[in-house]
């Protein structure tokens, strides 16, 4: 990191580092917190999660799933934590980026299911915007990245 960019970091956008620090380790927890579970859940109901992709016609629905649960518990872990947590981000964004469309196809679904799966569909696309956040910005002083900086 230049020094540039370290004493912008550092002073923080809010002028406050201590809450810089703060809000930086609230937001990496919330953004795992949607990936670990999902990717918990996943491993444990594994032939159910290897049905519903195969019901959207993605092929080897079994290999799929188990990328699936690598990237959203380890990706998901190590976002959480901060290790390598840029790449944890980026590789999560990429990840959230490819399934969306295929998972929540709200353009092509019954009119019921429309307004449900548009919603997740853009808060998807939200998501990946906050995951590019992390990967632009780091994933703060109270990482294990952060730790090894100093």
């Amino acid at each position: 990191m230049s020094t540039l960019t370290r004493n912008r970091y550092e002073t923080g956008a809010v002028g406050n580092p201590a809450a810089q620090d703060v809000a930086t380790l609230v937001g990496r927890i919330l953004l795992s917190w949607l990936f670990i579970p999902a990717g918990f859940s996943k491993l444990m109901g594994f032939s159910g999660i290897v049905g519903y992709i195969a019901s959207k016609g993605v092929p080897m629905p079994e290999v799929c799933a188990a990328i699936a649960i690598v990237f959203e518990l380890g990706f998901g872990i190590a976002l959480l934590l901060g290790i390598k947590g840029r790449w944890a981000a980026l590789g999560l964004a990429f990840f959230v980026a490819m399934i969306t469309p295929i998972f929540h196809n709200f353009w092509a679904v019954p009119e019921a299911q429309k307004m449900m799966q548009m919603q997740s569909f853009w808060k998807n696309i939200a998501v990946v915007g906050g995951l590019l956040f992390v990967f632009a910005f780091g994933p703060g002083r109270w990482s294990i990245d952060g730790r090894s900086a100093r």
